[in-house]
């Protein structure tokens, strides 16, 4: 598939194992990784970031194999999901910095394209998280509060 705002077609990334068990060597419970998954949310980790911590130093190769959910399902039924998604989280501080930048830059053209192409995706993403219920209908984004949801 093509890439939104380039022309060029990417690279293929890794794929999972087709095989959806969980391998022997593993030795955590499935309760037991929940419990890790909750200790690692209040400690204000990221789902994305539970995850590398559960596969890197837990040697935990597949949460949704052994559980049958995602993480962040897990968090969703323990109520500890934050206000806004992660990847729209991402997208704020990406174009808070560049917005930073852009006023130590004004002559910058490339970065007022960038700071254009952020805008749209971070728009995009509303619309579509509001369509799917996650975020509430009147949430807007304002660029002079962006900083108040990153801190």
């Amino acid at each position: 598939m093509a890439r939104m705002h380039s022309g060029k077609r990417g690279k293929s990334g890794s794929t999972k194992p087709v095989e959806k068990s969980v391998p022997e060597w593993v030795s955590y419970k499935a309760e037991e990784v929940e419990q890790l998954i909750v200790k690692l949310a209040k400690q204000e980790k990221s789902s994305s970031e539970i995850g590398l911590i559960l596969r890197d130093s837990y040697g935990i190769p597949s949460v949704k194999t052994l559980l049958g959910k995602k993480i962040q399902k897990v968090l969703q039924e323990k109520k500890l999901v934050k206000d806004l998604p992660e990847d729209m989280l991402h997208l704020i501080r990406r174009h808070v910095d560049i917005i930073e930048h852009m006023t130590e830059n004004k002559h910058d053209m490339v970065g007022k394209r960038g700071l254009q192409l952020t805008e749209s995706k971070i728009k995009r993403l509303a619309k579509y998280y509001k369509a799917k219920g996650i975020m509430s209908e009147d949430w807007m984004y304002n660029k002079k509060r962006a900083k108040m949801y990153i801190e």
